[in-house]
């Protein structure tokens, strides 16, 4: 089964083309780099749906926490975890 993870842009590169839009997306505190060139409304603050490196999807604030929630009642969320 393939999920799709809600994360919160946190910026956008400026340096894009036709097929890339570089984006740091905050997955719970962790910020991964991921492509948003499927969306390319999206912007900073905006929350987006992520699967392999690239945003699917945009979700509204609400949407993605009750996400966020359920992946982590299911323990899918394990490696998005700060480690302690």
């Amino acid at each position: 089964m393939c999920l799709a993870i809600p994360g919160k842009i946190v910026s956008v590169s400026a340096e894009t083309d036709e097929i890339s839009r570089p984006a740091k997306v905050s997955f719970g505190g962790i910020l991964k780099e991921i492509n948003l060139c499927f969306v390319p409304e999206a912007s900073v603050g905006d929350y987006v749906l992520v699967h392999v490196g690239v945003a699917l999807s945009v979700v509204d604030e609400e949407q993605a926490h009750e996400t966020l929630n359920y992946l982590r009642q299911m323990g899918e969320l394990d490696e998005l975890e700060p480690e302690s």
